[in-house]
């Protein structure tokens, strides 16, 4: 009864990700977490690095090539990329091809610890000579001695007087060995190890900065009400100073209040409301925002709405002197049938009649 029943499926987690996994046979690469969850670099990186490692060897990975295929910019692109130079995921040098053009070389690393452990190992490997085979000793040939022959015994008569002994034969010379030249084996230079590659920092494009002399652009001028009035004025007024409560980065100071009420009275007097004006002039500030005022300034005259539509004036209603039946026109008088009428020589006008 103590028995644990293995059989039961693991609950799920209440909360959290819940993978649903399907046994994959093609179409897959295998990433290794230290990249996909990694905590120094951005997301941007990480999806760029894990795209780089599921390429097959020999895909061109540049920032153009990369940007041709995701909509981030160039610019973010190639900052992923030095970051996943910076942790050891990616590795790019500069190699001399043939013609003396230079390529980029680029790797990529799923473990950038052991790799570069193997090439700190690659860098303390002392080359050691090859071993010259010895040639085998040639032999000599010696030259054979020659046999001289012995001298014959003169027969040396009985009686008589012996004559004396005429000069013998001489000491034969003894062979002289010719020197022999024996091949030396020439030395064999020990192999120098190649260098390794020097990777070859991008270098950043130059700021391009104007000249002291280059022409700037006009000063946006700030807009000013047609027809101002004071409570026009004030309530701009109350507008500046209430903008801290709303956006707490927007703290103006007196001055800047007096030179901004006009361009807010331009826009209340254009029929824009306080709540839409503090939300046009606020939204989305930069970080760091160093110069509120001269933000409202700028955003008061590019985003300055249209003008209202000038409604049509209304003709107001005029009774007819002859008839009395109302008609409309700017100034009092007679209507158009008693005009006609009157034009045609009768003395009063038969509609009224």
């Amino acid at each position: 009864m103590d028995t644990q029943q293995v059989s039961v499926p693991p609950r799920p987690p209440s909360a959290g990700v819940v993978h649903i996994n399907i046994r994959l046979t093609d179409g897959y690469t295998i990433i290794s977490n230290r990249l996909s969850q990694h905590r120094g670099m951005s997301l941007l990186a990480i999806g760029l690095g894990t795209h780089i490692q599921s390429l097959p060897d020999g895909r061109r990975v540049g920032v153009k090539a990369l940007a041709a295929i995701f909509p981030e910019s160039e610019t973010r692109i190639a900052a992923a990329l030095r970051e996943l130079e910076q942790h050891g995921f990616l590795r790019r040098t500069r190699e001399r091809v043939g013609g003396g053009k230079l390529a980029t070389r680029t790797e990529s690393y799923n473990h950038p610890e052991a790799a570069a452990r193997g090439r700190g190992r690659g860098r303390e490997r002392v080359p050691v000579p090859v071993p010259v085979p010895e040639r085998a000793a040639v032999p000599v040939p010696t030259r054979a001695a020659v046999p001289v022959p012995a001298a014959e015994p003169v027969p040396v008569p009985a009686a008589g007087p012996v004559p004396a002994a005429g000069p013998g034969p001489g000491p034969v010379p003894a062979p002289v060995a010719e020197p022999v030249r024996v091949a030396v084996p020439e030395p064999v230079p020990a192999p120098v190890p190649a260098p390794d590659p020097v990777s070859v920092e991008p270098v950043p494009a130059p700021r391009l900065v104007p000249t002291p002399t280059a022409p700037r652009k006009p000063r946006v001028t700030l807009p000013v009400p047609q027809r101002p009035t004071e409570a026009l004025y004030a309530a701009a007024a109350d507008l500046l100073a209430g903008l801290p409560r709303a956006a707490p980065l927007f703290l103006l100071s007196e001055e800047d209040v007096r030179g901004l009420v006009p361009g807010v009275a331009a826009w209340l007097e254009r029929g824009a409301r306080p709540d839409a004006v503090r939300a046009a002039v606020t939204d989305d500030p930069p970080v760091p925002l160093r110069h509120p005022a001269k933000l409202l300034r700028h955003r008061l005259a590019t985003l300055l709405p249209p003008p209202l539509p000038t409604a049509e004036p209304t003709v107001p209603l005029q009774n007819c002197d002859d008839c009395d039946r109302a008609f409309r026109s700017s100034v009092p008088g007679r209507c158009r049938g008693c005009r006609d009428a009157r034009a045609y020589g009768d003395e009063s006008c038969l509609i009224g009649a």
